[in-house]
This record gives C-alpha cells, sequence and structure tokens, in this order.
C-alpha cells in the first residue's frame, strides 16, 4: 500500500494536506464509537440481580418438577406392584394361560422396565463445582460484577443438563403410565371373556 508521501507526489496539494486530518478524525470518531460500545455493553448490576434473581426462580421451578415426577414415579410403581400384579396373583388370571394372559406379562415387564429406566440415578449438575478448588479459588478472585456474571452462564448451562435428564425421566413415566393404561385394559376383556365364558359356554382364547 502507497504511504502518505507517494499519494502527495499524485494528488493536489491541498487533498494532501487534507488527508491526513481526516484520517486523524477518522480515528478519532472509531475511538468514540469503540468507547461508547464498550459502555453500552457494561450492564447494570442492577439488572444482573435481577436476572439472577429470576434464573434462581427458574432453577427452584425445575427442581420442583424433579420432586414432581418422583412422586408420580412412586404411584406408578404403587400401581403396578402394589395394584394389578397384586390383583392378578389373587385372582390367579395371570395363571390362566391365555392370550390375555401373555399380554398382561408382556404389558407388566414393558413397564417395569420403563419404571426402572425413570428410577435409576441420574447425576444432578450443580453450580459452583465444590469439589474443584481451583474453580473456587478462581471464583473469589472476581469482581462482584464479573462473579455474577459467571454464575448466571453457569446457572444456565446447569439447566440445560438437569432439562434434558428430566425430559428422559418424565418420557420414561409417561410411556410407563400408558403401558398401565394398556394393561387395564387387557385386565378388564381378560375378566369379561372369563366372565362370558363361564355363563355363554364360549371356547378359551
Amino acid at each position: 500500500m502507497p504511504d502518505s508521501t507517494a499519494v502527495s507526489q499524485d494528488l493536489p496539494e491541498s487533498v494532501a494536506k487534507a488527508l491526513p486530518n481526516k484520517i486523524q478524525t477518522d480515528q478519532s470518531d472509531q475511538q468514540k464509537n469503540y468507547s461508547s460500545e464498550d459502555q453500552s455493553s457494561q450492564s447494570d448490576p442492577a439488572t444482573i440481580g435481577l436476572a439472577l434473581e429470576d434464573i434462581r426462580r427458574v432453577i427452584e421451578q425445575q427442581h420442583q418438577q424433579s420432586q414432581l415426577l418422583t412422586t408420580k414415579l412412586n404411584i406408578l410403581f404403587a400401581v403396578n406392584s402394589g395394584g394389578l400384579l397384586i390383583a392378578l396373583a389373587i385372582s390367579k388370571l395371570i395363571l390362566i394361560p391365555s392370550v390375555f394372559s401373555v399380554a398382561e406379562m408382556v404389558g407388566f415387564m414393558i413397564t417395569f422396565a420403563l419404571l426402572l429406566s425413570a428410577f435409576l440415578p441420574r447425576q444432578v449438575a450443580v453450580t459452583p463445582n465444590l469439589g474443584n478448588v481451583e474453580v473456587v479459588e478462581r471464583y473469589l478472585n472476581l469482581s462482584k460484577t464479573n462473579y455474577q456474571l459467571q454464575i448466571i452462564v453457569n446457572l444456565v448451562e446447569t439447566y440445560n443438563v438437569n432439562k434434558q435428564r428430566l425430559d428422559d425421566k418424565s418420557k420414561s413415566l409417561t410411556y410407563a403410565a400408558y403401558s398401565t393404561f394398556g394393561i387395564v385394559v387387557v385386565i378388564t376383556l381378560h375378566v369379561l371373556s372369563l366372565y362370558y365364558r363361564s355363563n355363554f359356554d364360549i371356547p378359551e382364547f
């Protein structure tokens, strides 16, 4: 690229004198723009505090959702093991060879497999990680604003990780609920078939 001396040899003298002033003016304007962008990029500490409170409130709601899923898991376990399975064992319906008995056994295996999948312990992400001393020391060296910004970033990542695990658990419980409903339908049909077969001498399926 030609320097300012080479330019002054090709351009008129008035233009050559005006170029350095123009360059200095453009540089000063760029510095002003950069400084204004830096000032606008700095977040208000009050806004950071509000954002941190809102994110922690969302994390608390996520924790409540996890407890609700655990309650649903316990209910489905009680319904399948303490209700349907015991009722079938007492009535000996599941011991009578038929298509319904096979369907009931398959339904129970699917349901318990889904419940065990939801019951398996999942490591919950937490922040800050107190097990890592270096991370704690690095956080202690941050200013208040930078520490809050770092915690906000960590909470967002923690929320996303835990959300994926909760979604998997919720999906397993949803399928288990559908499977339980299917078992109830099969048991109902099984009882009706035995009733009509005993009263109308219908051949066994």
